[in-house]
């Protein structure tokens, strides 16, 4: 076969079999890049050997790590930063120092790899990076990017990535002897500084004036091969340098981050990213040797645990001294304990200089796919553990942060509106109700967002919303209504369940983050149940309805009867199991119980408008069973109490109790 052809044969193998790898992981809800590692081992020369010419397919990845570092600095954003500035880059830069430190520490004292503490510094470079796509992944599948652990952990993401352009550009001089490797660095940080001084005039004088030249010929074509042009040439020119093409797509993408066409830029160069990049981890995945992990599967596993366990008791106790709550240090040392994707970058690099060893190379490689592949079952379980530790009350106090930290002095006290949750819409809702003079009190558990309000001038109280002491250092008992508008969908249950506990009569108004969400949250009290995507879908079709001649008022009353049947036209159906499922999975963390109510019970035969369970009792009533089998989820105020009911409920202990008295007869309305 020519040479030239078998190129082609050989690309087109990897990329197949990256993308079977790739869907097959992505059906077992596994990170994508993870399948591509496989599909590389598969067809690498340790695995079916159909891969001949190994050394073009590597240099053609190599584009796929250019790419991936120049998405990065595209992507980066000093906004996102300053939300979580001081655990952020105070945090960040203390957890890779410290993961550093410690493995020089013990890779000396073991007498690891030999004297020389450089591959310490190596080794303690990789274990410091966790993965970004799989860490954003799991937040976005949950809705958590919003919450204190999710803005934690990018934050610290953030820095570590910001950090690998440093260790690509630092890595090679730590190839140099002992006694000249603080010379290598100086001179590798003074090359980094000059090429910094001049990408920053480049950014501010160059780049921008030719990247309108090139959108003003309106050629998409044109567009992306000058933007590809860029990113490889000054990857090059840092190549050049002598430090690395990594180090310079990074750089071009961050001068491109601040420039108004950055947007159209990644979105131009992001299917040639993941293209390169799948091709890069396929080419990985080549020169892993499954025989080799199988042979050293104990050792692997137990680096794996090591590395949890190691890079959790250095995040955890980092995120506490910053002054968030343990839970969220908790979750944050979790939820990036794993070794990241860019260390993949770091281990080649590495093994090209003559850092590591093939074997220790193959090891780095196979613990890292670990750590990747536990992360999205680790971030799972979180809820669970939690749940268990809360119901411990020995534990409780710990892991339930009820204390208000901080609030104004001028808090109103009666007749106020409480907005839970200072994010996009909570500022919208705040300033609009300021418009109309209306008192307004602000609940946020984020040191960030309480210091905008205090500099606004706006009341508010520090702490977490799902707190009954929060909720009523926040006069939610005296006040006119709230709004919730919390990130995560268990928070906004536990907040409204909360609230209706201080105040049975509030008028509530909440978000739901999720369109199957909506009923649960009407069932726990809400009086009004807003879903962002829902209402943009209606407010849009409304103006086409208006354009094309219909009534303002026929059309309104319409959108209105959509708003006032729940979206039910809006919604996907889903099966009778699927809403039990679903709802047997949310009210969960609501303290729920299965109820029998008793045949002599006065409720049988009224229906819940007469029965009036929450206001008189305090529970939410969920779903009904029959005594025929048949399951009402989420019963209306005209569905009525039969002999032989199950109520599945949710409350207090103490509302549970007075459930059961009031079920009984003993106290009436």
């Amino acid at each position: 076969m020519q040479e030239d052809f078998r190129l082609i044969v050989d690309l087109v193998s990897v990329f197949a079999v990256a993308a079977c790898g790739g869907l097959l992981a992505a059906l077992l809800k596994q990170p994508v890049l993870l399948g591509y590692l496989i599909g590389g081992m598969v067809v690498g020369p340790t695995g079916l050997g159909l891969i001949k010419e190994l050394i073009q397919v590597e240099t053609l990845a190599q584009f796929g790590v250019a790419f991936l570092l120049f998405a990065l600095g595209v992507e980066f954003s000093l906004a996102e930063l300053k939300k979580v500035k001081a655990i952020a880059l105070g945090g960040g830069a203390l957890q890779i120092t410290l993961t550093i430190l410690i493995t020089v520490l013990v890779c000396g004292v073991t007498g690891a790899w030999g004297a020389l503490p450089a591959k310490g510094v190596f080794l303690g470079s990789i274990l410091s990076l966790s993965s970004t796509a799989v860490v954003l992944k799991c937040l976005m599948e949950r809705n958590e990017t919003e919450t204190p652990h999710g803005q934690v952990m990018l934050g610290i993401l953030v820095v570590q990535d910001l950090a690998l352009g440093l260790m690509l550009a630092v890595l090679p001089a730590l190839h140099e002897p002992a006694e000249a490797i603080g010379v290598a660095v100086v001179m590798a940080l003074l090359k980094i500084g000059l090429f910094a001084a001049g990408a920053i005039v480049a950014g501010i004088w160059l780049i921008p004036p030719l990247l309108r030249l090139l959108a003003g010929t309106e050629s998409k074509e044109l567009f992306l091969l000058g933007v590809v042009t860029i990113c490889l040439g000054i990857a090059l020119l840092t190549e050049y340098l002598g430090l690395s093409i990594e180090m310079g797509a990074f750089v071009a993408g961050l001068m491109i981050s601040e420039v108004e066409y950055a947007d159209e830029t990644l979105t131009i160069v992001e299917p040639l990213r993941d293209i390169f990049a799948s091709l890069f981890f396929a080419a990985i995945g080549m020169l892993i040797d499954p025989g080799f992990l199988w042979q050293n599967l104990e050792l692997i596993l137990g680096l794996v645990a090591l590395v949890f366990v190691g890079k959790f008791l250095i995040i955890t106790p980092l995120v506490k001294l910053f002054r968030y709550p343990l839970k969220t240090a908790l979750i944050a040392g979790l939820g990036l304990s794993q070794i990241g994707e860019f260390s993949f970058v770091l281990a080649s690099k590495g093994q090209a200089l003559g850092l590591v060893s093939r074997q220790i190379y193959l090891l780095i490689l196979g613990t890292t796919a670990v750590t990747l592949m536990l992360t999205p079952f680790i971030l799972r379980l979180v809820p669970f553990l939690f749940d268990l530790a809360e119901s411990m009350p020995w534990l409780k106090p710990y892991f339930v942060d009820d204390q208000a930290h901080d609030f104004s002095e001028d808090l109103p006290r009666k007749n106020h509106i409480v907005v839970c949750g200072y994010g996009r819409i909570g500022k919208n809702l705040v300033k609009l109700l300021q418009q109309y003079q209306l008192p307004v009190v602000v609940i946020d558990q984020s040191e960030s967002r309480i210091q905008q309000l205090r500099d606004a001038g706006i009341p508010y109280v520090y702490g977490n919303g799902v707190s009954l002491h929060v909720l009523e250092t926040a006069g939610v008992s005296h006040a006119q209504g709230m709004a919730i508008a919390l990130p995560d969908p268990a928070s906004i249950r536990l907040c409204l369940k909360r609230a209706l506990e201080v105040c049975p009569e509030l008028d509530l108004v909440v978000r739901a983050t999720q369109d199957k969400n909506i009923e649960v949250l009407y069932q726990l009290g809400a009086k009004e149940v807003v879903q962002p995507e829902f209402e943009a879908s209606l407010e849009m079709v409304t103006h086409l309805l208006i354009a094309v001649g219909l009534l303002p008022e026929v059309i309104q009353q319409k959108m209105q009867q959509i708003r006032q049947d729940h979206y039910l036209y809006l919604r996907p159906q889903s099966s009778p199991a699927e809403v039990s499922q679903y709802l047997q999975k949310v009210t969960r963390d609501l303290n729920r119980r299965w109820y029998d109510l008793p045949a002599n019970s006065p409720l049988i035969g009224m229906s819940l408008e007469e029965v009036n369970m929450r206001y008189l009792t305090g529970v939410s009533l969920m779903a009904i069973r029959r005594a025929t089998g048949e399951e009402i989820d989420y019963p209306n105020n005209q569905t009525t109490l039969l002999s032989g009911d199950r109520l599945l409920v949710v409350g207090s202990a103490a509302e549970l109790t007075a459930l059961v008295e009031f079920a009984e007869g003993k106290i009436t309305q």
